[in-house]
């Protein structure tokens, strides 16, 4: 509690301390390599569900391709959760082993 004076007038003011607000978590989506999913699928995957270019896509399937794993995106848990979840869905309905998973960034 502060006290400020106006005018010979006592006037108390009472100052909250703001909760301060923590920002979420952020999750990193990685696409794991495999010997059967195509690079061509996999690029796709990037252009379609992570709204990637071509260029950007074609150089995270590299990564996949050389490093085993490649980052695909950063995004909150429940957003990465839905895009590992559509990677999923996509890739089995065309019939490839295509792995994707969360970690924390």
């Amino acid at each position: 509690m502060s006290t400020t004076t106006y005018s010979g007038s006592k006037e108390e003011t009472l100052i909250k301390d703001r909760e301060k607000l923590q920002e979420p978590p952020f999750y990193k989506v990685l696409l794991h390599n495999d010997d059967y999913t195509t690079m061509d699928f996999v690029v796709m995957i990037l252009e379609m569900i992570f709204g990637k270019n071509t260029e950007e896509a074609t150089a995270i399937m590299l990564n996949v391709h050389h490093q085993g794993r490649g980052v695909a995106g950063i995004y909150t848990r429940e957003i990465g959760e839905t895009k590992v979840a559509e990677v999923h869905q996509l890739a089995r309905q065309n019939e490839y082993p295509l792995r994707c998973s969360l970690e924390r960034a």
